[in-house]
């Protein structure tokens, strides 16, 4: 059990003017020891805004997602040991997660009954929309080889979700765009890390998806999902 665990948010950012300082703002007052965006390369005020809301902000300028959870990661990581965090929470910067949730989301691990907890929108309330049909079966599809490949009982990748520093770090994350997520969960299925999801609420997030919003975006997600979950039997 973690008395009181410090805990870093992790948002990485790719043009999230509009919806970043909502997203920071969001996360409970006091809760978390530091809200770390990072700024994807964006060709907007993301940076400015995500600081002026409050937010420490780093800059990948190399694309993808995964990109950016890992110079995320390194940061946490690098900190003193009497500031290092023990927990990371990562969420999406578009306002589609309820940043105030991860109060819940954290409490099977600080109390002490799991290693990694993966928010899952399968399991709680979704608003009407909120995700495309080919995103609700793309989850489908990933989950399901999960538990017939790996054995692992998840009903979402969602991107909400939080881990112990020292379990992340373990799981020896390599994955720099849309593989990112079933990557943590595929390592951690294989390496027995102790995991549970939580449902978590989804509205529609604020402008139009880099990912599922394009039809380019939609197939090279789906590619790189499957051939990372391949990769990793």
């Amino acid at each position: 059990m973690l008395s009181k665990p410090r805990i870093n948010v992790i948002i990485p950012a790719y043009n999230e003017e509009s919806s970043i300082a909502h997203v920071v703002q969001d996360i409970p007052a006091g809760f978390v020891d530091e809200v770390i965006v990072v700024n994807n390369n964006s060709t907007d005020r993301t940076a400015e805004v995500a600081a002026a809301a409050g937010a420490i902000v780093l800059h990948e300028p190399n694309p993808g997602y995964g990109n950016a959870c890992l110079k995320g990661i390194a940061y946490a990581a690098a900190k003193p040991a009497e500031t290092r965090p023990d927990i990371l929470v990562f969420l999406d910067g578009d306002y589609s997660d309820y940043p105030e949730e991860m109060v819940q989301l954290v409490q099977p691990i600080v109390q002490g009954q799991a290693d990694m907890v993966i928010g899952s929108r399968a399991l709680g309330q979704r608003e009407r929309g909120s995700m495309m049909p080919q995103q609700l079966f793309g989850n489908w599809l990933a989950t399901t080889l999960l538990r017939l490949l790996y054995g692992a009982r998840f009903t979402d990748l969602g991107p909400f979700r939080a881990i112990r520093l020292d379990t992340l770090l373990a799981l020896g994350m390599r994955d720099r765009n849309y593989g990112w997520t079933v990557e943590m969960q595929a390592k951690a299925a294989k390496q027995r890390i102790r995991y549970t999801e939580l449902p978590v609420s989804y509205r529609r997030r604020i402008g139009v998806s880099k990912v599922s919003g394009t039809l380019k975006g939609t197939v090279m997600a789906g590619y790189k999902i499957i051939l990372t979950i391949f990769k990793y039997l």
